[in-house]
């Protein structure tokens, strides 16, 4: 299959498991969003979402974020991991919105990866999600279902989102960034398929007898 139709294929077999994709992090606005983004990192959708109610009842605003200590903060966000560094981001960036931009997150790319706590894979899902702006954040799970499909040479994640840029139409991006993530977590996942097991692996490449080596971003 030329890498042409695996594209094509791709798309349609996405589109026909998940036509309205959900947005996993639980949120009420772009605030909440960015937050629940940033505590995402190296921790699961899931664990987020059961951690964040208790964190909006403290805040859920960057102005009432900004007056909390950041210790309090840490206590609730724990689970999550790497809570040091995350509730002291959560604490600057809310205290950043306030005084750069009158308490509003900023839709732009630039003015998000300025804020603590905030690169580019975050900056891109909360100007996908939040904005609606076309965006393809890609993470280590996309990193490595675009390898397993041929779509990249799986050098490093900044090159794979080029690579998927250029070969997927941009009015797709926004959902499909999303549908490749519910279905490497339900049938392409890191440990229940090597590349030869999942039905867009087996029909990619149907030849194919050995796993398919991942390279590492």
């Amino acid at each position: 299959m030329l890498k042409k139709q695996r594209v094509e294929y791709i798309l349609s077999e996405l589109e026909l498991r998940y036509p309205d994709p959900p947005i996993p992090l639980d949120h009420t606005d772009s605030y909440t969003m960015l937050v629940a983004v940033l505590l995402s990192a190296q921790c699961t959708d899931a664990r987020v979402n059961r951690v964040t109610p208790a964190l909006w009842d403290l805040a859920d605003n960057p102005a009432d974020m900004r007056e909390q200590e950041v210790a309090a903060i840490q206590r609730i966000i724990r689970p999550c991991g790497l809570s040091p560094q995350k509730s002291k981001a959560i604490h600057k960036l809310s205290d950043i919105l306030m005084e750069e931009h009158g308490g509003e997150v900023p839709n732009s790319m630039e003015a998000l990866e300025r804020l603590p706590g905030v690169g580019h894979k975050t900056a891109s899902v909360v100007m996908a999600q939040s904005f609606g702006v076309p965006s393809f954040p890609v993470d280590t799970h996309i990193h490595r279902l675009a390898q397993r499909w041929g779509l990249t040479n799986g050098k490093n994640v900044v090159q794979t989102e080029k690579d998927l840029k250029r070969l997927f139409p941009i009015e797709s991006w926004n959902d499909l960034h999303l549908q490749i993530i519910y279905y490497g977590r339900e049938h392409c996942s890191a440990r229940g398929c090597d590349g030869t097991v999942c039905i867009i692996c087996r029909t990619c490449y149907p030849d194919r007898k050995n796993p398919k080596v991942v390279k590492k971003p």
